[in-house]
C-alpha cells in the first residue's frame, strides 16, 4: 500500500503526479525544481527586456531546489538526513556543474553520510529550470 503527499510548502507539480508516494520506509519524490512555492518564480533566472530568459544563477537554483526538497520532505514526517539517493538533472551540465557541485558539499559536507548521487546532462527541463532533483529517503525507526 502507497500513499501519495501533497507537500504544501512546495511549489505545485506541473502535472497530474504527488510531490512523493511513502511505500513501507521509503519515500519515492517526483522530480523537484527550484520554482518559489509562493510566485512560481524561479530564482536566478536573468530576463532581458523583453521577458526572454537570457541566463541563470545555478546556485541560487540549487539552493532552492534543496528547499523544496526540504519542504516535501518535512511534509512526508522524513528530515534531511533521510535522503539517501539523488539523481540530479541540469540543463547545462559543462557550464553548471562546479557551481552546483559546491552548493552540494554546503549541504552535504560529509561524503560518507551524503546520499547516493548521480547527475545527468540534459537539452531541457519543462519548466525555465536549469535544475531538477529526484530524490529517495528512507525513514528511520
Amino acid at each position: 500500500m502507497s500513499q501519495g503527499i501533497d507537500a504544501g510548502g512546495a511549489p505545485r507539480p506541473v502535472g497530474a503526479y504527488p510531490h512523493a508516494r511513502r511505500v513501507g520506509d521509503l519515500l519515492l519524490m517526483s522530480g523537484i525544481g527550484p520554482r518559489d512555492p509562493a510566485t512560481n518564480t524561479v530564482p536566478g533566472n536573468e530576463h532581458d527586456a523583453g521577458g526572454k530568459l537570457v541566463g541563470h544563477d545555478i546556485a541560487a537554483q540549487t539552493r532552492a531546489v534543496f528547499a523544496n526538497v526540504r519542504a516535501v520532505l518535512e511534509a512526508s514526517g522524513a528530515r534531511w538526513e533521510d535522503l539517501v539517493d539523488v539523481t540530479v538533472f541540469l540543463t547545462d551540465m559543462a557550464n553548471d556543474f562546479t557551481a552546483y557541485n559546491a552548493v552540494w558539499a554546503e549541504y552535504f559536507p560529509d561524503p560518507a553520510t551524503a546520499p547516493c548521487r548521480t547527475t545527468l546532462g540534459i537539452d531541457a527541463l519543462p519548466t525555465p529550470i536549469a535544475i531538477e532533483l529526484k530524490c529517495i529517503a528512507a525513514f528511520k525507526e
